[in-house]
């Protein structure tokens, strides 16, 4: 039997700024030890790149939730990242997971500058 299992994989935008905001909310949400997490420039903006490593996670660690942050003011997205696009990419994202992981539950968030985290 398996016992190298994991709530979560976290993907997140490599972007310093919103590190210690990310690293707060993760705290406040999990417990150390109970998730995966993927640091990527634009975070779910390459669908195909995240869709990779979660299958990896949900495969190898049999990880039952998705939680997807965007942020405001990503430099990947550039001009085209505004709020709008940022919720049609997470959405969009979220109904290739769920097609791929029915049992996978996706949460959505919009990182706003000053900390805030707005669920999508």
């Amino acid at each position: 039997m398996n016992d190298h299992t994991c709530e979560a994989i976290i993907v997140t935008c490599i972007d310093f700024r919103f590190q210690p905001f990310i690293n707060d909310w993760i705290s406040k949400n999990f417990e150390p030890k109970t998730y995966d997490r993927v640091s990527w420039a634009g975070s779910i903006k390459d669908q195909e790149g995240i869709l990779k490593q979660i299958e990896i996670s949900h495969r190898l660690h049999h990880t039952k939730k998705a939680v997807l942050i965007n942020h405001e003011d990503c430099g990947a997205y550039g001009a085209e990242g505004n709020p709008e696009r940022h919720t049609h990419d997470l959405k969009e994202i979220k109904e290739k997971i769920q097609s791929q992981f029915p049992d996978m539950q996706t949460d959505l968030y919009y990182l706003h500058l000053d900390g805030t985290f707005e669920q999508i």
